[in-house]
């Protein structure tokens, strides 16, 4: 059991239910995958959560449901993160796997809290499977970097789209000027020259500009832009919440449900806290055999706070994305110790 759980409240949760529901309640107060910024990615008949902590740390299942730790993908820090973040404290943010003929492309960022000396690196494999012979992470490197005084805008949380026509995009940032979108070259380790760049999302008018985390989701012939609004990293304090706009271009622009602009702060809301969760957000989106999937984080009340790992079932109406909160409690995960 987390050390971290409160004991009265799994006490209280075992005495109020009958002994018919002892399995439930075993479930209900069991160590679960604890994870900030989660992404995934299935190879064969497995499923990989990759999330931030000290060099990418990441998760395996068969099932969704039953999860043991795979390990880390860097041994060390990469050999620029001190040199691009002199801040750098060792834990690697927010990463986006993604998958293009027989490679996995694994993207990271590192920077320092708060700050814009950011870079975001790439690392190619051609397994997620640590015991096959296979398995070797090479580094390439940054990608893109942020400088401060010269740019507005922040190289952290990366996610990779492919287009209509096969071209590969990156979209990232958090704060500042807002969210970017650039165009990888074939490669997919370095932008695409002449570069393009476009601003996908903002928040003018706001104290710091809160937006971060941007994932665009191809479904119903539109682009879905998801974002994160608000607060993370705050605890219970934390106001962190899931927004959505579309567009028929991956480029934008991206509107909401009412037609205003992402780029004007606008953003039609998922999925926010309720008197169980705070804080969710970060999120991926996936198709895994016909269902689709909102992945993201959120932190549980009556566990002080603590990060969880949360694969919610998504459904469309009127082609807009649509979660039911309930399934924050409802689905949980859970953690097997090696």
């Amino acid at each position: 059991m987390n050390n971290n759980k409160s004991q009265y409240g799994c006490k209280a949760l075992i005495k109020g239910l009958a002994l018919a529901s002892s399995l439930l309640t075993a479930t209900a107060c069991a160590k679960q995958v604890e994870v900030h910024d989660p992404v995934m990615a299935k190879e064969g008949d497995t499923y990989y959560v990759f999330s931030t902590g000290p060099g990418i740390t990441y998760y395996e299942s068969k099932d969704l449901t039953n999860w043991q730790l795979t390990g880390r993908v860097f041994k060390d820090e990469p050999s620029w993160a001190q040199r691009v973040a002199p801040g750098f404290g060792g834990h690697l943010w927010a990463p986006d796997v993604y998958q293009k003929d027989g490679k996995f492309y694994l993207y990271y960022s590192v920077s320092a809290f708060g700050k814009n000396t950011s870079g975001i690196g790439v690392t190619v494999n051609t397994t997620l499977d640590p015991d096959s012979p296979d398995y070797r992470w090479v580094d390439h490197g940054i990608v893109v970097q942020s400088v401060p005084e010269r740019d507005n805008w922040n190289a952290i949380d990366p996610a990779i789209i492919e287009d209509d026509n096969g071209e590969h995009w990156m979209s990232f940032g958090s704060f500042w000027g807002g969210l970017k979108l650039v165009k990888l070259d074939d490669d997919l380790v370095r932008l695409a020259e002449p570069q393009q760049w476009h601003t996908i999302s903002a928040r003018p008018n706001t104290e710091h500009g809160p937006v971060e985390a941007p994932f665009i989701f191809k479904k119903n012939g539109y682009y879905y832009l998801f974002v994160s609004f608000d607060k993370c990293c705050q605890g219970l304090d934390s106001t962190y919440n899931v927004r959505v706009g579309r567009s028929k271009s991956v480029t934008g622009p991206y509107v909401d449900k009412d037609g205003k602009s992402l780029n004007d702060g606008g953003g039609s809301l998922v999925i926010e806290g309720n008197e169980e969760w705070v804080a969710l957000g970060h999120n991926s989106a996936y198709t895994f055999d016909g269902q689709d999937y909102l992945v993201l984080h959120a932190y549980e009340r009556a566990d002080k706070g603590m990060q969880k790992l949360r694969i919610l079932p998504m459904n469309w109406e009127n082609d807009w994305p649509v979660v039911d909160d309930k399934d924050l409690t409802k689905l949980r995960t859970k953690l097997i110790e090696n």
